[in-house]
C-alpha cells in the first residue's frame, strides 16, 4: 500500500553547512521566548545534526520509519509511535544509548539531562512547521508530503 505523512525530507545539494537547522531546532525545544538567551554562550542540543563530508553537507535527523528499530530495542518502552511520528517517553528512557546503536540515520542524541532526544516534528513545541524548515535559508530542508510504498 501507500503511506502518505508530512515528513522531513532534505536536499543535500542545498545544504550550505550552516547551522542554523541545528540552532533554530535547539531554541524551538528549548521552552524559552528569546533565542539569544536560550543559546548565546552555552552547548547546544539540536535534534538535527548537519553531518559535513569532503564536498557535501546535509542535515540528518529521524526518518520516523514504519517499523522502527529504535522502538524495537528500547529496553525501557521509552520510545513510543504516535499518528506515525516516532516520540521518545523523557520520563522512562534510561541512558542506555541502545537506540543510538540501532538507529541507522545516527537521528538519536543525548539531551542536556543526558536523556535521549530525537526530532519530533515540533509538535511538542509552538512551531507551526518543523523549525529546520522555517529556518533554513536555502531551502535544503521541506516539511511535505511524499508517497512512499510500505
Amino acid at each position: 500500500g501507500l503511506l502518505v505523512m508530512k515528513r522531513v525530507y532534505v536536499n543535500e545539494a542545498w545544504c550550505l553547512g550552516c547551522r542554523l537547522c541545528e540552532y533554530n531546532c535547539a531554541f524551538a525545544n528549548s521552552g524559552m521566548k528569546d533565542m539569544a538567551m536560550a543559546l548565546k554562550g552555552k552547548p547546544i542540543f539540536p535534534r538535527i545534526h548537519i553531518e559535513e563530508g569532503e564536498n557535501i553537507s546535509f542535515a540528518v535527523s529521524c526518518r520516523h520509519c514504519k517499523d522502527p528499530v529504535c522502538f524495537k530495542s528500547c529496553i525501557a518502552g521509552a520510545i513510543h509511535i504516535l499518528n506515525g511520528v516516532v516520540q521518545i517517553n523523557q520520563d522512562k528512557c534510561v541512558g542506555c544509548l541502545t537506540c543510538v546503536l540501532v538507529c541507522p540515520y545516527g537521528a538519536l542524541a543525548p539531551g542536556e539531562s543526558g536523556v535521549m532526544q530525537k526530532c519530533e516534528l515540533c509538535l511538542k513545541n509552538t512551531c507551526k512547521e518543523p523549525a529546520c524548515v522555517k529556518g533554513c535559508p536555502n531551502r535544503a530542508i521541506v516539511y511535505e508530503e511524499r508517497s512512499e510504498v510500505i
